[in-house]
């Protein structure tokens, strides 16, 4: 009998998390899997699996491919959770796409409408800025304060830098012009940050330079059946909320391309509601290692092979 655990929550990561042969484990033991990506590339119109199994890297890592291929693998760990174990956890969030995933999870969107919205979202942010125009970078060893400080003094009228990505209290990652965010990781530099590299993506996420595709997927959205998450709660990026009008969560997916991912703090909220136990849901474990850093007192399971699903199922015995 299915049984709701208010102290796990599942966590969907973004871009950036994927890889050639992802999930190829789990592939292999649950043919959940292949059966979702087979779904996924009936919508799409292409062969989403055999992309993902095969690449090579500059196919998949566009974010036009990216973007469903990363719904669909934290879709496909999802329904293996589901056939493994009765317990659903209280509290869903995804980091930046991945909070698409957790709405298709926790019941809000279905997975052929969720894969349509990524895959016209991808579409609208590809098309936001010029090619080579933007680009995003991230900062360690600095303040979040002190972050946003530095994108103001590097911005200029004509070319903007600012903070996207609040991941961990000593990480966040900026977003805007490619000049301007050169000028920015200079600064930080110069200011005592361990590191500031620019990161392999093209568009420029969760910064102004988005507001003109937040506007296009608005009309997408306006179209595309929405309703409250059936099952637990989705916090959202944008504002640290929860949200169960369907208005309401429209409105936090179209802020969500231009306004940064507070991360921290979401994690943060979902300590405090009590929840000591996380699963990252999906390839990799960079949400795993930012959880490291923001709630070490909580532990934390990446789910994306039988080995590790194991360990997963370990934390609701």
């Amino acid at each position: 009998m299915m049984r709701i655990d208010t102290g796990l929550a599942f966590l969907f990561p973004g871009q950036g998390s994927q890889s050639v042969g992802m999930l190829s484990g789990l592939a292999a033991a649950y043919p959940e899997v292949a059966s979702t990506f087979g779904v996924a590339s009936e919508v799409l119109g292409y062969d989403l699996w055999d992309l993902v199994r095969h690449g090579p890297e500059e196919r998949l890592n566009p974010t036009l491919q990216t973007q469903p291929a990363m719904l669909a693998a934290g879709v496909a760990v999802w329904r293996v959770w589901c056939r493994m174990s009765p317990v659903r956890p209280g509290w869903f969030a995804g980091h930046s796409l991945g909070e698409y995933t957790a709405l298709v999870c926790a019941g809000a969107l279905t997975f052929e409408d969720g894969l349509r919205l990524v895959a016209e979202r991808a579409r609208l942010m590809q098309e936001a800025v010029a090619a080579e125009a933007g680009s995003m970078a991230a900062i360690l060893g600095l303040s979040a304060t002190k972050v946003a400080d530095l994108c103001r003094r590097a911005s200029t009228a004509t070319e903007i830098a600012a903070a996207a990505n609040f991941n961990a209290p000593d990480q966040v990652v900026i977003a805007g012009h490619r000049a301007a965010v050169g000028r920015t990781a200079e600064l930080a530099r110069t200011e005592g940050a361990k590191r500031a590299v620019f990161l392999p993506i093209s568009v420029p996420s969760h910064c102004p330079l988005m507001q003109p595709a937040a506007e296009r997927l608005a009309a997408r959205l306006a179209d595309t059946p929405i309703g409250p998450p059936s099952l637990g709660r989705v916090v959202h990026n944008v504002d640290v909320a929860q949200h169960t009008a369907p208005e309401a969560i429209r409105d936090a997916l179209c802020r969500q391309l231009y306004s940064p991912v507070r991360w921290t703090e979401s994690i943060g909220f979902l300590a405090e509601q009590g929840v000591d136990r996380f699963v990252e849901c999906g390839p990799g474990r960079i949400l795993t290692g930012l959880n490291k850093r923001i709630v070490p007192q909580c532990r934390t399971e990446a789910l994306f092979d039988p080995a590790s699903l194991a360990k997963g199922l370990e934390l609701v015995q």
